[in-house]
């Protein structure tokens, strides 16, 4: 399950962040998770809490955005919302199809004290 090692990441990132800008606690986190990022979102819930256990966001609420993935066709140059890697261009039928969001995880918000 690499949910838990993505956690124990996002933790790294809190604790630094936390020296950087000398806040103690942390009581959300919002998170950008890629429909093609390959991230189980209940998995990475679970891991969250688990891994912040005993840290300054012991308690913390986590908030997954959802990002979907979207492509941009190299034959019709529009930019569409795919489901998986592979799909055919839903506008021209296409697979020449290069994705631009989707599959990525970033940290976007923190509320601290």
């Amino acid at each position: 399950m690499h949910e838990m090692s993505l956690c124990e990441g996002v933790l790294q990132i809190l604790e630094s962040e936390a020296n950087r800008q000398h806040f103690t606690k942390v009581k959300t986190v919002w998170l950008e998770i890629g429909a093609m990022s390959g991230v189980e979102i209940e998995a990475m819930r679970f891991c969250f809490d688990v891994i912040v256990r005993h840290s300054l966001a012991d308690g913390a609420r986590l908030e997954i955005i959802e990002v979907p993935a979207e492509a941009w066709c190299l034959d019709c140059a529009q930019n569409v919302a795919i489901q998986q890697r592979y799909d055919a261009c839903p506008q021209c039928g296409s697979y020449q199809l290069q994705v631009t969001s989707g599959e990525a995880m970033r940290l976007k918000e923190l509320e601290v004290e």
